[in-house]
């Protein structure tokens, strides 16, 4: 059976679109049409429903597409494991980061981590964390920076940091003057928050159900710049993590930043990869680079 007909099949399977998939392979897709066809030949059962702007997958399709995903993941497997008895330091690494993390903490980590594998590669995907765990159990990621906690056995965590949470407000709101608030300070408030899907949002929303206040419902913003320009904007307050108010950030007009009050609401960045993958050992001593940040990038 031929490999790459299954790495065709399940990107295809993925994206249910045979442009975007052959996009996706770096193929034609008349390419990755014919080899999809022998695959189907050689199975002797039909896998795709074709129509002209839809495709979808038949019952024993969906089967085959699960199998194929375990089966490519081993292959990956094989390949890790070949590249690490050479130097897992001087291959390439794929890792998934979260949007709300992702270009406020890469500035700080990226020279450290070159400095100490200086032949390493990485390629980052920037992906919300229900997509980066999808894609870590399909051996499309190695590794990946989440915001815990994390429900998953099959996935080994290595706690780099607790991050704070800061309140941001207008600089007219009444929370301004405060040279530090509680969470009891905002009762009754609503906040701006992420649409769903972020993970910085279930942590907001937290926070909100412990201080008994409340989102805005008629606004979630796509991303946490949204967010700062709203606030900007006056339209309301909203938290932020700590490390998108600090440099290389640049700081916004008409926007207060206001610390918490011990006990302040944190969120814990862990670095993850499966229990199974080869990479295991190497990805202990790229957590060292990945957690070590100067004290004051976490001091409010």
């Amino acid at each position: 059976m031929n490999v790459r007909a299954l790495q065709y099949f399940v990107t295809l399977a993925d994206l249910k679109h045979f442009s975007k998939a052959a996009e996706a392979c770096f193929v034609s897709q008349p390419t990755l049409s014919t080899q999809v066809r022998k695959l189907e030949e050689e199975l002797g059962v039909q896998l795709v429903e074709r129509a002209p702007r839809k495709v979808m997958l038949t019952p024993v399709g969906v089967e085959v597409a699960e199998r194929a995903r375990s089966v490519l993941s081993e292959i990956e497997q094989i390949r890790v494991v070949a590249r690490q008895n050479i130097n897992p330091a001087e291959g390439v690494l794929r890792l998934g980061i979260f949007p709300t993390l992702a270009p406020y903490l890469l500035p700080h980590v990226i020279p450290a981590i070159r400095k100490s594998f200086p032949q390493l590669t990485l390629q980052l995907a920037e992906e919300k964390t229900e997509d980066i765990l999808k894609m870590l159990h399909r051996g499309t990621l190695d590794a990946a920076l989440l915001a815990l906690p994390i429900d998953d056995d099959g996935l080994r965590i290595q706690v780099l940091f607790d991050e704070p949470f800061v309140l941001a407000v207008p600089a007219g709101h009444e929370l301004a003057s405060k040279t530090s608030v509680t969470t009891e300070d905002l009762r009754g408030s609503e906040l701006l928050l992420l649409e769903d899907g972020h993970c910085m949002r279930d942590h907001a929303l937290e926070v909100c159900a412990l201080a008994g206040a409340s989102e805005r419902v008629d606004f979630h913003a796509t991303s946490m710049e949204t967010l700062r320009q709203m606030v900007a904007a006056e339209v309301g307050i909203t938290l932020m993590p700590l490390l998108a108010v600090k440099p290389p950030m640049a700081a916004t007009s008409n926007i207060v930043i206001k610390p918490f009050k011990a006990p302040c609401p944190n969120r814990t960045i862990a670095l993850v990869w499966r229990k199974t993958s080869a990479l295991g050992p190497f990805m202990e001593s790229l957590a060292e680079p990945l957690g070590d940040l100067p004290e004051a990038l976490l001091k409010p």
